[in-house]
């Protein structure tokens, strides 16, 4: 696919830049002849762009980016569902002397204090809130309260499938965490149906990576998916009646190269695209058809739409580069979110719809770093000509 890279936004199949770049003259047009524009005005002074020291030019969506981590490896940030807290994990040695992921709550409106909800034991992924306050999250810490051995694959980029990662439940303090999800191979990857009833899971009990639907009022688990490939990082849609998540469908030599991987207890997460369906399986449909990553994916709020991250502007030009889109399901157009240029994926929609969350290696310095840290934003629908005029702040500049 083409690299597009528009001031305004990326409109794959569609170019669109022209008829916003209109949209955008006759705004101008009307402050410059009447001095003002119905409401622009008062939203223009509700916002002051030169403060968004976060913010890059072409992120038109994107108002008041806030930092809420400041070190290490921070990712996989998700919202309670009343949009009170966040849990993330995270490596960041100030906060965690484990070595490796656990999981950490926060207040996004509270900066700098973040608590503990996982053992501190063994190596934990994918936490997330239950509507009632409880908190789920995978662990190994049963097998060992070591953390895991790093994987073992010379130069190749691969992802470690710990058999030993279990999924637990804990009381809403935190507390009496308990086993939910287990048995032999890896489970791991859940979050929970906005209604409460489902959690939905990535599982090698079928001797792939397949994803698994357990009903949290009788424990029921039945099997989502079960083409041959990775299928993981699954989210509900608001109205609890579809599941999006990332998959990769490997046929011919990859296919054998992913078996002999997985049999390692490894995969290579180099082809993903985005699929949606119905919560029982049914209806799947493709949503991306891109090269490289595309992936961790989250509905947006009016579940016609999908926010996800993807290299594939990166693909073959040296140095991978990951950027927030958002898709519309019908009819494919998609337009870019961020615009770093350097790492930023795991977005996620507050529940009501007002904020983004999402992790990056951006700062505000714009230097080079492999930090991946915690980020909050505004989300705006409609952006205005302040958006469009923005221009990057680099602090100390």
């Amino acid at each position: 696919m083409p690299s597009l890279n528009y001031n305004f936004a990326l409109r794959v199949g569609y170019p669109q830049s022209k008829q916003l770049l209109t949209v955008l003259q006759i705004i101008l047009l009307l402050q410059a002849f009447t001095g003002t524009t119905d409401g622009l005005n008062q939203k223009r002074s509700d916002y002051d762009p030169t403060t968004d020291s976060l913010r890059f030019e072409g992120e038109v969506h994107l108002r008041n980016i806030r930092q809420l981590t400041f070190g290490g490896n921070n990712a996989e940030a998700y919202w309670s569902f009343d949009d009170q807290q966040l849990i993330f994990q995270s490596d960041w040695a100030e906060i965690n002397s484990q070595g490796c992921d656990q999981q950490f709550v926060m207040d996004p409106d509270v900066p700098g204090e973040y608590t503990l909800v996982s053992t501190g034991q063994g190596r934990t992924t994918c936490g997330y809130f239950l509507p009632d306050g409880r908190v789920l999250y995978a662990s190994t810490h049963a097998t060992s309260l070591e953390c895991p051995a790093p994987p073992e694959a010379g130069d190749r980029y691969v992802w470690a499938i710990y058999d030993s990662f279990d999924i637990y439940v804990a009381e809403s303090d935190y507390s009496n965490p308990e086993l939910l999800i287990g048995g032999p191979g890896y489970d791991a990857e859940a979050t929970v149906s906005p209604d409460g009833r489902f959690i939905v899971f990535t599982s090698t009990r079928s001797g792939d990576l397949d994803l698994w639907r357990y009903e949290i009022a009788t424990g029921e688990t039945i099997q989502l998916t079960n083409t041959l490939g990775y299928d993981g990082g699954a989210f509900f849609s608001r109205d609890s009646k579809r599941i999006v998540w990332r998959a990769g469908r490997p046929v011919g030599e990859d296919a054998h190269n992913y078996r002999k991987l997985l049999d390692q207890g490894l995969i290579e997460p180099g082809e993903l695209n985005v699929f949606v369906a119905d919560i029982d399986g049914g209806n799947v449909r493709q949503v991306t058809d891109a090269p490289g990553a595309n992936w961790s994916p989250f509905f947006h709020p009016d579940g016609e739409h999908v926010i996800y991250a993807s290299n594939y502007e990166s693909v073959g030009r040296g140095r991978p580069v990951f950027a927030i889109y958002m898709v519309e399901i019908a009819t494919g157009v998609t337009t870019k979110v961020t615009h770093s240029n350097t790492f930023d994926a795991f977005p996620m929609f507050s529940f009501d719809g007002k904020r983004l969350l999402f992790s990056s290696n951006r700062n505000v310095t714009r230097t080079p770093s492999r930090d991946t840290n915690v980020f909050v934003a505004d989300w705006v629908a409609e952006p205005e000509a302040v958006d469009y005029e923005f221009k990057s702040v680099v602090e100390g500049k």
